[in-house]
């Protein structure tokens, strides 16, 4: 499932990513483009400026000039004295390869464009009347777009037309290179943000399928010490309908035992599902920690002398300030270190309680010299249903005593964390 959602979110914020980018090359090409365009028609018309003036203030049109201007501006010029074409043109393109139909072409469009599609320019010059048309159009006989300029010069009963066109093969080529150049890119960058997808939504995922693989822990873990206390009371609720009376008691004494053993762990589940769901109830008010070890002390120093232990409490010399914490959960947190020390310390042994003092801080330890934790183990001791090998055959523990722990102390803002102890043994320390 989690490939799937994996695959799928990799998609949406690679392809969002993706389309945003497209949608911004598209709009800068579109600005580039018209930018590029009205620049060159600019250049066009400036040159046709300069063309004019010339035009205006020569008397002769020399063929040197003509030649001149279009190896400049790479330009084509037409001359036409009334409607007769100049020698020059037939010089220029002997075989007229399409010149005529170029020039025809070009007035054809001038005579079609309306007064929005053309720049007309009117004055009055030394030699007479001048006007010019700019405007643009597309040559279906050579399929190439043209600036193309119209320049009339009227004295008299004579008009001198010079027609100028101004491939835009070049610009074209152009906009074309900048389009293929942003589309590599817009590829690219496509495939990267691809691939930093892949990565960044499976870190986003990591928690989350692992919090799924340890809920489906939890439950089979939960049904495989269900099913154990489960079983012993339906076995012993069958073995009661045809025991004696005195067979019978021992029969129900079965059966309350491992209901306690079902009603203590489905408390423990409750409990760590409160703290899932940010439920988890902590009243704080200001608490003795001193007090709170001694009222430990007491309450376990009895069961550690029934296993022949040594069960010792440390505390600082002097009044200790109060500490705002809930009174109940720190009381069952040093129960169940206790009670794990206890469990897992052979017979005299030694264990020892201990409260210190870090400037603003407390530190509640409790150390044993019991068989100890590996490295390996102290990795997951605070998971859920988490046992060490050598202590699962022990009914009176479901590996959820140290997980609520953890989750009290978390609650608290505080650390718990375990070391080795010296000579052997592990220390558990609660930094609140």
């Amino acid at each position: 499932m989690f490939k799937k959602v994996h695959l799928r979110l990799t998609l949406l914020c690679a392809g969002i990513t993706a389309v945003i980018m497209l949608v911004m090359s598209l709009c800068y090409l579109y600005v580039s483009e018209k930018g590029l365009y009205r620049n060159q028609f600019q250049a066009f018309q400036n040159d046709i400026n300069t063309i004019s003036t010339n035009l205006e203030q020569q008397n002769v049109i020399s063929m040197e000039w003509l030649s001149k201007m279009e190896a400049q501006g790479n330009y084509r010029f037409f001359v036409l004295d009334n409607g007769v074409p100049f020698l020059f043109n037939q010089l220029n393109d002997p075989a007229d390869s399409g010149s005529s139909r170029l020039l025809l072409e070009s007035r054809d469009s001038r005579n079609k464009l309306s007064e929005q599609n053309a720049t007309v320019t009117v004055s009055d010059g030394i030699n007479g009347t001048l006007t010019h048309y700019e405007y643009e159009f597309s040559s279906p006989s050579t399929e190439t777009r043209y600036f193309c300029s119209v320049i009339q010069l009227g004295t008299g009963s004579s008009v001198l037309e010079v027609v100028v066109l101004s491939s835009l093969q070049r610009l074209e080529l152009q906009m074309q290179e900048q389009r293929v150049r942003f589309l590599l890119i817009d590829i690219a960058a496509t495939i990267l943000l691809g691939v930093f997808a892949w990565f960044f939504t499976g870190i986003l995922l990591k928690p989350i399928a692992e919090n799924q693989q340890k809920q489906a822990m939890f439950v089979a873990a939960a049904s495989h010490e269900l099913r154990t206390p489960l079983s012993v009371i339906l076995s012993a609720a069958e073995c009661c309908r045809d025991a004696t009376p005195e067979r019978q008691e021992g029969f129900i004494r079965t059966i309350y035992q491992e209901g306690l053993r079902v009603s203590s762990l489905v408390t423990d589940m409750l409990t760590l599902s409160q703290s899932d769901s940010h439920r988890f109830p902590v009243r704080k008010e200001p608490t003795e920690l001193d007090t709170l070890l001694m009222n430990s002390y007491e309450a376990f120093e009895p069961l550690a002398r029934e296993k022949s232990l040594q069960l010792s409490l440390t505390l600082p010399d002097g009044a200790l300030p109060l500490c705002d914490v809930d009174p109940e959960r720190i009381s069952q947190v040093i129960a169940i270190l206790l009670h794990n020390a206890i469990s897992y310390t052979p017979d005299q042994g030694r264990i020892e309680l201990s409260l210190a003092r870090h400037k603003e801080r407390f530190a509640v330890s409790v150390q044993d010299n019991g068989i100890g934790i590996s490295d390996a183990d102290k990795k997951r001791i605070f998971d859920r249903f988490y046992r060490v090998e050598k202590s699962r055959s022990r009914k009176d523990h479901f590996g959820l005593g140290l997980s609520i722990a953890y989750e009290i102390i978390k609650a608290h803002g505080g650390s718990i964390q375990v070391t080795d102890a010296e000579g052997g043994g592990s220390c558990f320390t609660v930094v609140l």
